[in-house]
């Protein structure tokens, strides 16, 4: 008789153990985790930088940057004087639950309010793997295809939100914001849809009232 392996099963179950262990640390500490997935070249560290400029009055924030190689994310997050920690994968297109939990150990907890986790960028691996994050954001820019949510379901039906990013070049590409709008709804129909320009501000306002509406649902009483 033939054994058969559950070889990706096996690694799954292992690393939700571990998420499940980071969420429950994070929330001992009152932080409200966000992570942050989408293709390379989509806009999530300059939409990152946009957030930490526009955050409220006294939120503290903290970056986990997540590379195969180099550390040019984290210096470009540097002069926002948050925590920040990165990690290089080498080889490995995602995050995983034991990379996180290492760079949470190296992170001062009680002094953040707001976990952003960047990814790497994939538009497949990260999707399967939880981190302990209490959302996956989803980030398409316009520069790419209005089908990518039927070419990456999974990317799409794992996340609460989906920012379309890059608006200000939409009218120098054939991208359909119709499309793409419903391309998402018929993979997740709950998906909240945002729309962003980190030109021009557009969307910005209402991508800080996400957060903050969704970590008050997390931490009521904060």
């Amino acid at each position: 008789m033939v054994k058969k392996i559950q070889v990706m099963e096996s690694i799954l179950e292992f690393n939700d153990a571990r998420a499940a262990e980071n969420r429950a640390l994070l929330e001992s500490h009152g932080v409200f985790a966000v992570n942050l997935m989408s293709s390379p070249g989509s806009g999530k560290t300059t939409l990152l930088e946009r957030t930490l400029e526009r955050l409220p009055r006294g939120r503290r924030a903290g970056v986990i940057e997540g590379d195969i190689q180099t550390a040019r994310d984290a210096e470009r997050i540097e002069r926002f004087h948050v925590p920040i920690v990165q990690i290089n994968t080498g080889s490995a297109c995602h995050l995983d639950g034991e990379m996180i939990a290492k760079a949470l150990a190296e992170l001062p907890l009680d002094e953040i309010d707001l976990l952003f986790i960047e990814n790497v960028g994939n538009l497949v691996c990260p999707a399967e793997f939880r981190v302990g994050e209490h959302h996956k954001v989803i980030i398409l820019s316009v520069t790419e295809g209005d089908d990518k949510p039927l070419k990456y379901p999974l990317m799409f039906r794992e996340s609460t939100a989906l920012i379309i990013n890059k608006l200000d070049l939409l009218p120098h590409t054939d991208f359909s914001m119709d499309a793409a709008r419903a391309n998402a709804r018929q993979i997740h129909q709950e998906l909240e849809i945002l729309e962003t320009s980190c030109v021009s501000g557009q969307g910005l306002d209402r991508w800080i009232e996400w957060l903050e509406g969704h970590r008050a649902l997390a931490f009521p009483t904060a």
